[in-house]
């Protein structure tokens, strides 16, 4: 049988597709017509030989073999690019100043650096591990070439939303957890120092359903919080990305609490026309980050 040599055209279309969630949306992020990626992939399904996609309401849904397909163009792709960076980036030199939060130290960054160290092995990233307000003042001052930073009242002139993750009252993985609390007993909250626009959001929501709260707990760093709401001390809120094992996100139903919001997250540049080097540290952050999502 003679083997089967996918287009990497073709899966990129494909994977910005189910990234994006509209092969409408993926034409117009690749510079091409609809029609000309409804044609690519009418090609990878026939090279696939089963359906790729189901109809799923008003949109679509990836069957099992798009599920299997989708994992391996991810990975084709990477190989792809990393290796057309590596080519033509051997020669460059330099650094790229990296902010993020600490939400995604151990669950993004190693995989990130990884990839880029691999494809620039001149250029070094220097990292900033901070909250929302100085990530964005780095970006804003020229400190920061690029950062991962939650949506906010803050903002910088060059921006891109990458993702929008539901906020998620955070309890210990103790099994027996949550406890039922006595009728009126306050709620016991497990925080960052504020401003902390996660805690304002949790603040707001118990208020509008009439909750009684008291802050059991405030840390500078998430690896405090962390360490409070393991012990037990009460409850946080947060995404579930980048969760400890000690801890675990919990449905409004189980914790019995009110819904959170959804909040979303942007990748901030400096400059409006960023360096080669920037823009494919920026491309490999947001390919890494989609790829550890769901869907």
């Amino acid at each position: 049988m003679r083997p089967i040599a996918f287009d990497p055209d073709v899966l990129r279309s494909f994977v910005h597709g189910v990234e994006l969630g509209s092969f409408a949306r993926a034409a117009e992020r690749l510079n091409r017509s609809t029609s000309a990626v409804s044609a690519q992939l009418k090609k990878l399904e026939e090279q696939a030989g089963r359906p790729l996609l189901r109809k799923a309401g008003r949109g679509m849904a990836l069957t099992e073999t798009g599920e299997v397909m989708l994992g391996y163009a991810r990975r084709l792709l990477e190989l792809n690019d990393e290796a057309a960076a590596a080519v033509r980036g051997v020669e460059l030199e330099g650094r790229v100043r990296l902010g993020l939060q600490e939400d995604f130290g151990e669950s993004l960054l190693p995989a990130v650096l990884g990839r880029f160290a691999r494809a620039h092995p001149r250029l070094r990233v220097e990292v900033r591990i901070a909250r929302n307000a100085e990530l964005l003042e780095g970006v804003n001052r020229g400190r920061l070439d690029l950062a991962l930073a939650w949506d906010g009242d803050e903002g910088s002139p060059h921006a891109e939303r990458v993702a929008r993750l539901p906020m998620r009252w955070i309890g210990t993985a103790d099994a027996a957890f949550p406890k039922p609390r006595r009728r009126g007993e306050p709620l016991p909250l497990v925080v960052l120092d504020a401003p902390c626009l996660v805690r304002r959001a949790a603040i707001d929501a118990l208020d509008r359903a009439g909750i009684a709260w008291r802050i059991a707990f405030t840390s500078a760093s998430l690896a405090g919080t962390w360490a409070a709401v393991t012990a037990g001390l009460g409850v946080s809120v947060r995404t579930p990305l980048g969760l400890p094992a000690g801890v675990r996100a919990l449905t409004a139903k189980e914790a019995g609490l009110p819904a959170l919001p959804m909040l979303g997250l942007a990748l901030h540049r400096a400059e409006a026309e960023p360096a080669p080097a920037v823009a494919r540290l920026a491309e490999i952050l947001t390919r890494t980050l989609s790829a550890s999502l769901p869907r």
